[in-house]
This record gives structure tokens, sequence and C-alpha cells, in this order.
């Protein structure tokens, strides 16, 4: 299979196996007018199967949102055709407008406008409380 090479853009990889789609719908790459390729299990060395996103523009990303999905994302940004930065996200303190809370009790459920957040409240286990009722995310 052959990709395109990236001259100025973003290569997101080590995204967990079948996890690809979701990034892609959470950073809204629908919407952009590059180009942008999803390549769904790919051979990993560390991990077996990944998914590495590759998108041929330098754009804005969420870092808490792809520290949330997976800390062991690997960004990478192309200027060039060259790698002139890695970065690897870490993972959030909180976390908004990302997960929903579940709880139908929440004052999330009664105030549609107000905004899902969430905070971490244990690392090792990556488990997020709702900030309003305390209901852990799934």
């Amino acid at each position: 299979m052959l990709i395109g090479t990236i001259v100025d853009g973003i290569v997101i990889d080590h995204i967990p196996a079948g996890r690809g789609m979701e990034l892609y719908k959470y950073l809204e790459l629908d919407k952009l007018d590059c180009e942008v390729a999803l390549i769904k299990n790919a051979s990993s060395g560390k991990r077996g199967r990944k998914d590495i996103l590759k998108i041929n523009e330098v754009i804005d990303l969420n870092f808490d949102l792809l520290g949330y999905i997976d800390p062991h994302i690997t960004v990478n940004i192309i200027r060039g055709g060259r790698r002139v930065e890695k970065r690897h996200p870490e993972l959030p303190e909180t976390i908004k407008g990302v997960i929903r809370c579940k709880n139908p009790r929440c004052i999330t459920s009664v105030e549609q406008e107000l905004e899902h957040i969430f905070r971490l409240t244990d690392r090792e286990k990556r488990v997020y409380r709702c900030i309003y009722c305390d209901t852990r995310a799934k």
C-alpha cells in the first residue's frame, strides 16, 4: 500500500488499534480541505497493531484529547518533508467536551448548555470523574 509523502503536515502515530476513526471524528478531520489518511491495524513492534493518521496540513491539535485517548500516542510535525518536532501528549488533569456524563441525575442532563467536564482521579488506572456528580467516566 502506498500513502503519499507529507511535505507539510502531521502524522499521529501509535494510536491504539481500532481507535483511529474515533480520533478522526473527535478532531473533526472531515471538515478539513486537505488530504487525510487513516491507516488501520498497521504492524507495530511495541503493540502488535496500531492506527496512524496522516494529515497533509499543519493544524492545531487538542493534545488533551490525544492524551485522554492514549498518552502513548506520538505526534510528528513535518515541515519540508522532514520531521521537525515529535511530541507525546500527557494524560490531562481535566477533559472538557469530549465525554458525556451518563448519570441521568447529573446537572448536565438538565442544563443542556453546561459543558461536560471530567477530572482525573486516578492516574494509574486512568479514571476520570464528572466534576458535578462524581460519576466515573466509561
